[in-house]
């Protein structure tokens, strides 16, 4: 058991750091218990996850409320990420944000709908002014759904402060019934240069963990010398659900010195990009595993805090020291790991190889590698250190590296297609080949004459691809010439290989109606509640465009009363 008087020496600021934020202001948007699939702040694909999830027991449709009272500062919809997502601006300042739901509150939904049919487009952005849209505390804003980039039925619910980062809600008072500590998966230590080494290697190597019965963990001694660092793979899990979600804490301690800290109580979204460094990027391409990093290393991250020379350890010949990790969730459950470590000067019987290639890329530099017809433009700052960078070109295919190194930024990647013809051309895209079978994944082209470009933060290997198909159009729920005087819904299947769905219009006898997209299922849906369906023989015609212009018109009868 954790003694009170540890527990105040560890944990000074615990107490204070929560009582800045108001406890009773905000409620629960959701009138069911909260049961959580994601954590604030845990680590996804090139970002922190920026609120909580809250499971909307595998249902859509449930009502979600207002935090708080303010007015509806912002309205998003949009085919990918959010989906539907409502914002509430309240006068202490802060904003909650709604996200992936179904529809919105009636008045809400007649007025994006209004925009919608003015601007001819499912996909629009509104920042209605204080007195267009004010919300009272509790009041129904919305319905839960799975629109956008969700994972299956969810709400997700963000708190913002007034320079819009994203601050956990646990913070203020929404509670999460947790009594279970976090528990550690694994722990890689990490000899950070050519002289430094950990058991005789130069190279990573994965520790030996031992669980213990209370609960802590142990590993095995090592002998190490030189600048060590370390990493640990680590998630937490609340009393009701099984999901593996994101930690809120991790420490350090060095002989009972603390030196490194992870605090993941709030960010901002210029800075979530740098996961990527926090992370062993290269672990994570190829194993899909997310090891943190217990080291600083050109991280601008501002969740360090506490960082003495940058987290690593400087190890010296005949020394002992005790390292030790504390794994921390919001409630305060915690996972020791604890590790001796033997300063041994050895000589390195494993040193670890660097590959040399002709091209060394600086990160300081901008840089232009060129070859045949395809060059590659690295920008000031594109990545976090200097390496060796395999480039090579054979016909249209690139090979640029494996993406195992972070980026920052995008990089630009252009094909001259002078040698095509004309009709070739407009069909030609620049594609990532990913997967064992090197699948051609669409990478958004420009083109400007003779040249394609591509801007990705990803290296790999890219080559040029052509797509002549045209999308397809098929009913989902009517057949021509239906009457469809009972039917709430029409529905569309659209689908387009290779490169993807790049617009859509639908009309009725020549007027524009609104249909929504959801990609996950292919489907265009039309709700006949618009009212804006009035004939009693209607012509539909949808037309989709794929990303190079293939498109394609999808014609057919239907009747209404």
């Amino acid at each position: 058991m954790r003694s009170i008087l540890l527990f105040l020496l560890v944990f000074p600021c615990l107490s204070n750091a929560q009582s800045q934020y108001p406890q009773d202001y905000f409620s629960s948007p959701l009138d069911i218990p909260l049961i959580l699939s994601g954590t604030f702040a845990e680590l996804r694909s090139n970002h922190f996850h920026s609120g909580l999830d809250i499971k909307t027991q595998q249902r859509v449709g449930l009502k979600v409320k207002a935090s708080a009272g303010g007015y509806v500062s912002r309205i998003k919809v949009s085919h990918y990420g959010y989906g539907k997502a409502l914002y509430i601006t309240h006068p202490n300042g802060y904003t909650t944000v709604y996200a992936h739901l179904q529809k919105f509150a009636p008045d809400i939904e007649a007025y994006v709908k209004k925009q919608q049919y003015k601007k001819e487009s499912y996909e629009v952005e509104m920042f209605p002014g204080a007195e267009t849209l004010p919300i009272l505390k509790d009041s129904l804003i919305a319905y839960s759904g799975n629109s956008g980039g969700s994972g299956g039925p969810h709400l997700h619910f963000e708190i913002r402060d007034n320079a819009e980062r994203p601050i956990n809600p646990m913070l203020f008072g929404i509670d999460i019934k947790d009594s279970k500590a976090p528990y550690i998966k694994s722990v890689y230590a990490y000899p950070l240069d050519e002289d430094s080494f950990v058991n005789k290697s130069n190279k990573k190597q994965k520790l030996r963990l031992i669980p213990l019965q209370n609960g802590d963990y142990t590993i095995e001694n090592i002998e190490a010398f030189g600048n060590i660092g370390f990493g640990i793979e680590t998630n937490d899990r609340q009393d009701l659900a099984a999901n593996s979600n994101g930690v809120y804490n991790i420490r350090t301690f060095v002989n009972g010195n603390k030196n490194f800290e992870l605090d993941f109580k709030r960010f901002s979204f210029s800075e979530t990009k740098h996961i990527n460094q926090l992370i062993d990027y290269e672990h994570y391409a190829t194993k899909k595993q997310r090891i943190q990093k217990l080291f600083k290393k050109n991280n601008p991250l501002s969740i360090f805090k506490s960082v003495l020379n940058d987290g690593a350890l400087s190890i010296e010949d005949s020394t002992y020291l005790v390292y030790k990790i504390r794994v921390a969730d919001y409630k305060n459950n915690d996972s020791w790991v604890t590790l001796n470590i033997k300063g041994t000067k050895n000589s390195v019987s494993t040193p670890s190889k660097i590959n040399t290639t002709p091209y060394y890329i600086k990160a300081d530099q901008t840089i232009n590698l060129k070859e045949n017809k395809v060059s590659v433009d690295f920008y000031k700052d594109t990545f976090y250190e200097d390496f060796y960078l395999n480039f090579e070109v054979d016909n249209d295919t690139l090979t640029l590296h494996k993406n195992v190194k972070a980026a920052k930024k995008n990089f630009s990647i252009t094909y001259d297609i002078s040698n095509y013809s004309d009709k070739d051309k407009s069909k030609l895209y620049i594609a990532r080949l990913v997967g064992y079978k090197k699948y051609p994944a669409y990478t958004s082209t420009k083109r400007k004459g003779n040249l394609l470009t591509a801007y990705t933060k990803s290296l790999g290997t890219f080559a040029l691809a052509t797509d002549t198909l045209k999308p397809t159009i098929s009913p989902r729920n009517f057949k021509n010439g239906q009457w469809l005087s009972k039917y709430r819904y029409l529905k569309v299947k659209i689908d387009d290989e290779p490169s993807g769905v790049s617009n859509y219009r639908a009309t009725v006898n020549g007027k524009w109606i609104l249909m929504e997209y959801d990609y996950k299922t292919k489907t265009l849906t039309h709700d006949f509640n618009d009212g804006v369906v009035t004939d009693t023989k209607n012509n539909l015609k949808v037309i989709v465009t794929d990303n190079v212009g293939n498109n394609s018109t999808f014609e057919a009868l239907f009747y209404r009363k």
